[in-house]
């Protein structure tokens, strides 16, 4: 059953899409054929979550969340409650499993919701309505404090995407980012902390340094920036509980940039610029220990580490203009993987290590796109007047960027795109926005 609906995700989510529909057989879960037009949104039915002590708003609140995630990935649609045929009036009460199909709702999500002092428990089932059976894995509780009833929404969300397209879960993450303020000549920078979606946003520095290309640690705890509070780019080390800030490198005569951790987090990779030359090094966080991995005339930037760590990408211009290259993390001369016509930059692997992520110029325009990790198979995911930047959710499926629109009164926004160019969507912020990093799925 289950491996059945996975099919229907697993096409849809391909990057050879062409389009893709669903259709239903008698006695057989839902699945996908691939065929002309769009992908055809799976419909799903959330109903409020039963209120079971105390919950009051909260179960609302936790219903219209995870409503909100499955039907942001533009592969659910949910099935307004006015056209229900059945109610939902206990958690533990029977299902009329023939009301749900009769309004077309191929997966129902029902759940329940407790308070206890500041302690709240959310318990949910996913069922198949056409089998009429609970989705393995998916009856489950959470507890937390109810200061944290969104995460226990996203997790929830979680497990009934999981289970349903077989993909990792990405909503129980959250995005560093840059918040910018001011005029556009005068900006003011300072890095902020929020959900995925836009919500609980949280200052980490104030406006007082311009701050750049924040990144989460492996484990999410730490942030590496570049920080210009002494006057020239240095990379500051950040720890999100505490915000206690570090710089990690203090090489006289030199200006540091374009941080990111290893896989394993004991490892910095950066561009250092010394003397006019810019080439890429490795700090070892624990002993302060440098090498260099790069050794070139040309500009050497935007370093990435592959999953596994035995790789590094990143962003060179020695063949004229920009292009991709990946060396071992040992270091060496690397090997040009980008082959298109244009310029080619910020390059991120994914987290499942099938793809790498980048942005390109061509003939007047910005694209985020993905390729193969060796160059082939590159596909252009947006086209805008300037799109830069991108960075992965935790399942590998899905980026967000910086998109600014043009003239004097341009601002930095945040957007997201799947893999396969589908749902592309604003990220909600309180003001222009810019330089997004997502977390690990938070523990």
């Amino acid at each position: 059953m289950r491996s059945a609906i996975r099919t229907l995700f697993a096409l849809a989510l391909g990057l050879t899409l062409a389009g893709v529909a669903p259709i239903q057989a008698q006695n057989a879960p839902p699945r996908i054929v691939i065929g002309p037009g769009v992908i055809e949104p799976m419909p799903i039915a959330i109903p409020t979550f039963i209120d079971e002590g105390g919950a009051g708003e909260y179960a609302r609140e936790i219903s219209r969340v995870v409503t909100s995630d499955l039907e942001g990935t533009g592969f659910f649609r949910n099935i307004p409650q006015d056209a229900y045929i059945s109610r939902i009036t206990s958690f533990d009460g029977g299902i009329a499993f023939e009301d749900w199909k009769a309004i077309n709702a191929q997966v129902l999500v029902t759940g329940a919701v407790s308070v206890s002092g500041d302690r709240i428990t959310v318990k949910f089932r996913a069922y198949d309505v056409f089998n009429g059976q609970v989705l393995e894995g998916a009856a489950l509780q959470f507890a937390g404090t109810t200061q944290g009833w969104r995460r226990m929404a996203h997790k929830v969300a979680d497990v009934v995407y999981s289970k349903i397209t077989g993909e990792g879960g990405y909503f129980d993450s959250r995005v560093v980012f840059v918040s910018e303020s001011g005029p556009k000549n005068q900006r003011l920078k300072r890095l902020a902390v929020m959900d995925y979606d836009g919500a609980n946003v949280q200052y980490l520095t104030d406006s007082s340094a311009i701050v750049l290309a924040p990144r989460f640690s492996p484990q999410g705890d730490r942030i590496l920036y570049t920080s210009y509070e002494s006057g020239f780019p240095r990379i500051t080390l950040l720890d999100v509980a505490s915000l206690r800030r570090q710089s990690l490198d203090e090489q006289p005569g030199t200006m540091t940039f374009a941080p990111r951790f290893s896989p394993d987090g004991q490892t910095v990779v950066f561009s250092l610029e010394r003397g006019g030359n810019t080439d890429i090094y490795a700090l070892a966080v624990g002993t302060g220990g440098l090498t260099q991995l790069t050794n070139a005339p040309s500009i050497e930037t935007a370093p990435s580490f592959s999953p596994d760590g035995r790789q590094i990408v990143f962003e060179s211009d020695r063949s004229g203009t920009p292009q991709i290259y990946v060396m071992p993390a040992s270091g060496g001369e690397g090997t040009r993987i980008s082959g298109g016509q244009g310029r080619y930059g910020t390059p991120v692997w994914s987290p499942r290590g099938d793809l790498i992520a980048f942005t390109k110029q061509h003939q007047g325009r910005f694209h985020i796109g993905v390729m193969r990790t060796d160059g082939s198979e590159e596909r252009l995911l947006t086209a805008s007047f300037l799109d830069e930047g991108p960075t992965w959710a935790p399942n590998g499926r899905v980026l967000m960027f910086t998109r600014e629109t043009s003239g004097a009164g341009g601002q930095a926004t945040l957007w997201s795109v799947d893999i396969t160019g589908r749902n592309l969507k604003q990220i909600p912020t309180e003001g222009p926005a810019s330089d997004p990093a997502w977390s690990p799925l938070l523990p």
